[in-house]
């Protein structure tokens, strides 16, 4: 029997493919050739973990560079959350390496006095520090209580200072370097990762700045959220999706590195024109909510899959959310309106108040016109509130998700509390895992 993949399922494995083989290059030219002598299974393997980092490492400039044909089969949030645990495993490689060297081989570590020690002994602790540095301030950032663009800052020229020292440290120790193949292997790394220094920093931003898009409408909506509409001055985006995000730049340039991801919630349909839905939960957001009709704005977009186009074969659509999560599911709604697409869509929305429900009356008009249920579930909910109350439990989603949408498409978006909830219960009811898709919340 024949097995045919789906294009992006295939576009997907091709890409792990190719990271796999950027992992496994530095050992193949490495490893092929005269081996040194008189070297321990030891110390070939803290030399490994060294060069498995250091490839680890410059992968992650790569998952970050926002390169859509990478993003597009997986969704950019899923990229970012593999960026994310990858760089930990990286710095985990890193601390073996120095570990095994440490309490096997302190001869081969020199002076640990950076000031006295040689340069690329020093290089390659410096690489070490910022590495860690690096995991550090983005695992802790909202606990250390580092603003976002000051943390964006330092997470870039942290990075710029630990990839350069590294492959200076491996450059300059020599071990398994000296040939000229090997080499050239290195200089390749470093003329890459100048290019995708060049590439982020430059060239996109440059991109942005010559297609800027202007604000239209500031339109208030319930719970607090704002509506920008914006308007290209140049193009449009191109091949947005219902259901996608963009990074959006206010009151500064693209290359200001002052950029947001926001969802859009309109759909395609009502392109040119883009629509962010945007609440007040922090610094850059509590600003962009009372820009005035006129300012201009930079988007870097669209990204994401979390999309109904992604199934175009569903019998329907299961969306569960929690408060401003609603966005991208008001995107995918949309659309099935613009299409007069009459496939059902069972939206479970759960909120603090009925104050808090965004879209409420928006909602309920399109219960009027689509083939579409509102399931509002409310924490604190008025007096004579007949509807559900508490948190979207199993009791709720059994109750109004009857067995026939078990393999439908279900969507999830909200706080990581509701949605880890709501995907524990859809298993244990007999969802498949195929069929749940949860939006990361929060990228940054």
């Amino acid at each position: 029997m024949t097995v045919n993949l789906p294009r992006s399922s295939l576009r997907a494995i091709a890409w792990i493919a190719l990271a796999a083989l950027a992992l496994a290059l530095p050992f193949i030219v490495l490893l092929t050739g005269q081996r040194a002598s008189g070297t321990s299974f030891m110390w070939d393997f803290s030399m490994g973990l060294g060069f498995g980092a250091l490839a680890a490492a410059g992968l992650q400039f790569v998952l970050t560079a926002r390169f859509q044909p990478i993003t597009r089969p997986y969704g950019i949030d899923i990229v970012y959350l593999f960026h994310r645990y990858f760089a930990i495993g990286a710095v985990a490689l890193m601390l073996g390496h120095f570990a095994i060297l440490y309490i096997w081989f302190e001869d081969a570590l020199g002076d640990l006095n950076p000031l006295t020690a040689e340069w690329e002994l020093t290089m390659g602790r410096i690489a070490l520090g910022a590495f860690v540095l690096l995991v550090i301030t983005s695992e802790f950032r909202k606990t250390l209580r580092i603003p976002y663009e000051l943390w964006r800052y330092g997470h870039i020229a942290l990075a710029i200072i630990a990839f350069g020292a590294a492959v200076a440290h491996i450059i300059g120790v020599g071990h398994f370097t000296a040939e000229a193949d090997k080499r050239i292997l290195w200089l390749g790394v470093a003329v890459s990762w100048i290019g995708l220094m060049v590439w982020t920093r430059a060239i996109r931003p440059f991109r942005l700045w010559h297609n800027p898009w202007r604000i239209v409408e500031n339109i208030p909506r319930e719970g607090g959220v704002h509506s920008l509409v914006l308007e290209p001055l140049g193009r449009g985006l191109k091949n947005w999706k219902p259901g996608q995000f963009v990074w959006l730049t206010l009151g500064a340039s693209p290359f200001a590195l002052k950029e947001h991801p926001f969802t859009i919630s309109t759909p395609p349909e009502h392109g040119p024109k883009v629509t962010l839905s945007i609440k007040p939960l922090g610094d850059f957001s509590e600003w962009a909510v009372h820009t005035s009709p006129g300012a201009k704005a930079y988007l870097d977009g669209p990204y994401g899959a979390f999309s109904i186009d992604n199934d175009p074969e569903a019998k329907g659509f299961v969306m569960i959310a929690g408060g401003v999560g609603i966005t991208p599911m008001m995107s995918n709604i949309h659309a099935l309106q613009e299409r007069n697409d009459p496939r059902p869509v069972i939206l479970i929305y759960g909120n603090k108040d009925w104050e808090s429900a965004h879209f409420r009356h928006e909602l309920a008009k399109l219960e009027e016109t689509l083939n579409l249920k509102v399931v509002h579930v409310l924490e604190n909910p008025p007096d004579g509130w007949e509807g559900e109350t508490g948190f979207i439990d199993r009791k709720v989603l059994a109750d109004h998700l009857p067995e026939e949408t078990r393999h439908w498409p279900h969507f999830l978006c909200g706080p990581g509390p509701l949605t880890d909830a709501a995907k524990s219960n859809l298993l244990a009811m007999g969802v498949p895992l195929t069929a749940i898709d949860s939006e990361i919340f929060d990228l940054v």
